[in-house]
């Protein structure tokens, strides 16, 4: 009886009442309620659906229920749902009014309710549906015997209708898995616009069946047929996320100019047109006066704007430095002849000529700010990426646009190729509370999104480029404003970035890759410490201008398998913070564990790098992380004073960003460390 007993207590006391902070939601949702009780996981379970969806949440269900029996290895019995009412006596029921279209400002709303006996997600459309089984399996726990929900009311909308994600196939070509494998990744973070950067100086990435010459002369061999563009744009409308392309004119035109040349700006006797191996900008663009010019592109979009059912056709419009136009004879005649006395007159001509090709296809124009001009058309959207960086006020073009009558999306902030932190982009907001405009400005406000250049990314490392940061800005588009709690966002990263490799994400498994490489398949732990507190370069100085990585060169290194917000650097953050806040015995320990452990790792990298060249670039920082724990442990656990002037010189060292493209992650808390009295 003791034993029936106390198993008893075990069981009961081990799934305890849930409380909010318990739960890794992301997004988190508008309003949730946690009740008393929990719906406990069988190999019985099932889930039914009623109303009139649209077929995808078929699709959608049935991968929720694989996705739930790995999680659980239950052994689940459903295999698939391909109609309504299929098991009525189902315990899950998904009750959907009518089939959601792949729009913006579709009802994306649901309602979720998990009850001891039953759970039922009532959506408008399949889309919010969508979002429901997402919600629901991130509410999932466990004891140390079994799976369960708990008991909860959730009511759950976007804040924001534009929720995307753009990534950028021209720089580095990315195959259709990759694309295909952050498609499900932006759907489990409620995210509903891919917007795909398909032509650059760097390559043309289209298959283009009446002009083959974009395919054999300005690209590096590599593109996505028409066939499987069709097929991706499928996939993406089976999760609920609308594709946007972006072939960028006038500027950023060398891969098509390359096949082109006689619609470019140059003069004749300059250098020809080549597809570009560095990043940066160039001056190739296409010439606004010629009649040509816009026979081309009209073909272009004729064959292309079919692929892609939305109502959106990026036409990029930024980064235009005008050299050409200026050294050329004829396009300075014509902007006299036209009364132009700028070149964001010649370009707003431009854009304006592009409108009526897409609005044939039903498509609406958005480019990046630099159309934002005054005699452009108010049905264009302004993609604002420039903010205080560029020198613009605070509330930068994303509220100019707005104020002007221009509906907006935001992407300044949400640059996560920049290599900056979670903090940066979570409390960037698109409406800040001390916004000034008015309710119909605010309106005009879609949303944002995340973007990712592909200069340094390649289908071995984007996804650690991408992920886990881009949950946080997917949950500062879905949640409400007043969610901000840094330290509730970083806990629940943890478990968001974990599960984010269910859908084939590679950011935690892709590290190890490239830290064999880089061991020469020896023990990759030592260099996994360092990683651990190194975070890749910021801001593009990496990169150098452009000039020091092309688009040939390995992206296999160090700073490959550095991620921002590096894991370590986190936790010794906290550790310090603690410390000099209460130096007790315990606090102590957790700093100066740190400490051993850098020196001990510092060791291990020196015999490793015997019998592995691409370590050496790492020892300098190594050394210093090493030397200068040595001295802080003098300081913290013998009490001794140690030389000012060695400190500083060993934390300046600590500071410097000339080894393998990365920093320590760590230099802000050993200056904490090396200034307390």
């Amino acid at each position: 009886m003791r034993y029936i007993l106390f198993f008893f207590f075990v069981v009961v006391s081990s799934k305890a009442q849930i409380k909010l902070d318990d739960l890794n939601l992301m997004p988190w949702p508008q309003t949730i309620n946690i009740k008393e009780g929990s719906f406990v996981l069988k190999n019985d379970f099932k889930v039914n659906i009623t109303g009139n969806p649209n077929s995808r949440i078929f699709i959608g269900a049935t991968q929720f229920v694989r996705r739930l029996d790995g999680r659980t290895g239950l052994f689940l019995e459903q295999a698939y749902l391909t109609k309504t009412n299929e098991v009525p006596e189902a315990q899950l029921q998904i009750n959907i009014i009518s089939g959601g279209e792949i729009k913006l400002n579709e009802d994306e709303s649901y309602r979720l309710t998990v009850e001891s006996n039953k759970i039922a997600i009532n959506a408008a459309t399949d889309l919010g549906a969508l979002h429901g089984l997402e919600t629901l399996l991130q509410l999932l726990q466990n004891t140390s015997a079994s799976f369960y929900f708990p008991n909860v009311a959730i009511s759950d909308a976007p804040r924001f209708v534009w929720r995307g994600l753009m990534i950028d196939a021209a720089r580095h070509f990315l195959p259709v898995d990759v694309i295909k494998r952050n498609l499900d990744a932006m759907a489990s973070m409620k995210m509903n616009v891919f917007h795909w950067h398909l032509a650059d100086d760097q390559g043309w990435r289209i298959e283009m069946k009446k002009h083959p010459k974009l395919n054999e002369l300005s690209t590096d061999g590599n593109y996505y047929t028409q066939e499987e563009i069709k097929n991706i744009v499928k996939y993406a409308d089976e999760r609920g996320i609308l594709v946007v392309p972006e072939i960028d004119v006038p500027g950023h035109a060398s891969a098509l100019l390359a096949a082109y040349p006689e619609i470019g700006s140059k003069l004749p006797a300059d250098a020809p047109y080549t597809v570009k191996r560095n990043s940066g900008i160039y001056n190739s663009t296409l010439d606004p006066t010629n009649p040509k010019t816009y026979e081309l592109l009209s073909e272009i979009f004729d064959e292309v704007c079919p692929l892609f059912p939305s109502d959106y056709f990026h036409i990029g419009g930024d980064e235009n430095n005008g050299k050409e136009w200026n050294s050329n004879p004829k396009i300075q005649e014509f902007k006299k002849r036209n009364k132009m006395t700028s070149n964001h007159d010649l370009q707003t001509y431009f854009n304006m000529q592009l409108i009526p090709m897409l609005k044939k296809h039903r498509k609406k124009l958005m480019g990046w700010e630099e159309i934002m001009t005054e005699n452009m058309s108010k049905d264009a959207i302004i993609h604002a990426w420039r903010g205080t960086n560029q020198g613009l006020a605070t509330e930068g073009s994303l509220a100019n646009a707005a104020r002007k009558g221009f509906q907006s999306v935001l992407s300044n902030g949400y640059y996560i190729d920049l290599m900056l932190g979670v903090e940066k982009h979570y409390l960037n907001d698109p409406i800040p509370k001390n916004s000034t405009l008015t309710p119909e400005e605010k309106a005009r406000i879609l949303g944002g999104e995340a973007a990712m250049w592909s200069e340094l990314a390649t289908p071995v490392n984007i996804d650690s480029r991408i992920w886990p940061r881009t949950a946080v800005i997917a949950e500062r588009l879905w949640s409400s404003g007043e969610v901000t709690d840094l330290n509730s966002l970083h806990k629940r990263l943890k478990t968001i970035s974990f599960r984010l490799e269910e859908l084939g994400i590679t950011h935690i498994r892709n590290k190890e890759v490239i830290l064999r490489n880089i061991s020469n398949n020896q023990s990759i732990a030592p260099v996994n410490d360092l990683s651990n507190v190194c975070e890749p370069l910021k801001n593009y100085s990496r990169n150098g201008g452009g000039k020091k990585y092309r688009m040939h060169s390995p992206l296999t290194l160090f700073a490959d398998a550095c991620t921002v917000d590096a894991s370590d650097a986190y936790d010794f953050d906290k550790a310090v913070d603690a410390y000099l806040e209460d130096k007790s015995m315990a606090n102590q320990t957790l700093v100066t564990g740190f400490f051993r452990k850098w020196i001990g790792m510092n060791v291990d990298l020196i015999n490793l790098s015997a019998n592995a060249p691409l370590v050496q670039p790492l020892l300098p920082l190594s050394n210093s992380l090493s030397e200068i724990s040595e001295q802080l442990l003098l300081v913290i656990e013998a009490k001794q004073n140690v030389e000012p002037t060695l400190l500083k010189d060993l934390l300046e060292k600590c500071n410097s960003k000339k080894h393998a493209d990365v920093e320590l992650a760590v230099y802000g808390s050993l200056k904490k460390l090396c200034e307390m009295r």
